[in-house]
């Protein structure tokens, strides 16, 4: 995949400040970018994953201030027997 294209490919981009206070999300919806910024009145984010990719469950427990190390979810894709 070619660089300059890789923010349009519908990819979710999480950013987080040096306080660990506040969160910043970019993403590409096909007509410009959306910014969502949270920052949490009281404490910090106590976990930020290591890793450069994350499964929407994890970002969900994430911008809830959450450790989605602990989380588990269904594969991502599992086969299906039909009748």
């Amino acid at each position: 995949m070619c660089r300059d294209t890789f923010p349009f490919s519908g990819t979710v981009f999480v950013f987080r400040n040096r306080r660990r206070t506040a969160i910043k999300v970019v993403v590409y919806d096909g007509q410009g970018f959306w910014l969502c910024h949270k920052r949490f009145s009281n404490g910090r984010f106590g976990f930020w994953p290591a890793r450069q990719e994350l499964e929407v469950h994890e970002l969900a427990v994430l911008l809830r201030g959450g450790d989605p190390r602990g989380t588990r979810a269904a594969e991502v894709w599992r086969r299906v027997d039909g009748p």
